[in-house]
């Protein structure tokens, strides 16, 4: 298959730095959860199961930052403060969304090569990650 020319530099720091902050778990989640529209930091936080506060709050930042969203704070008592996709946010979403598709739909190929992997070279089996051990059990059965 014939790589596709695109300008590229052979300085890859660039595209390293936005992809690091686009490929980041919580990044991905976020992004999904905005799709449907604004939303408060407490909604957000209900919706991605398993995301303490603090690292909420640090991609959020991250996310406005980089312009992928937008943060309102509506004086109120509380403040109301809510979150809103940008046009370079929900843009992002198109890629985000096929490249969650190809992840589904290849993990049972990716489980199968891991576990061929690891039968051949049992030495390698992380032994810190139990998700990728039980995954590949999973996969087996």
């Amino acid at each position: 298959m014939k790589p596709i020319a695109h300008e590229i530099t052979n300085d890859c720091r660039p595209v390293g730095e936005i992809l690091n902050q686009i490929g980041g778990k919580w990044t991905v989640l976020i992004i999904n959860v905005l799709s449907g529209g604004s939303m408060r930091f407490s909604e957000i936080k209900r919706e991605i199961g398993g995301i303490s506060q603090k690292v909420l709050t640090a991609t959020l930042r991250d996310l406005e930052m980089d312009g992928f969203l937008t943060r309102t704070v509506t004086p109120s008592i509380p403040p109301h403060v809510s979150y809103e996709l940008t046009d370079l946010g929900r843009d992002l979403q198109k890629p985000l969304h096929v490249l969650g598709a190809w992840a589904v739909n290849n993990r049972p190929k990716v489980l199968e090569a891991r576990g061929r992997y690891f039968a051949a070279h049992p030495e390698a089996m992380p032994k810190r990650k139990p998700r990728i051990a039980s995954a590949l059990r999973v996969a087996a059965e």
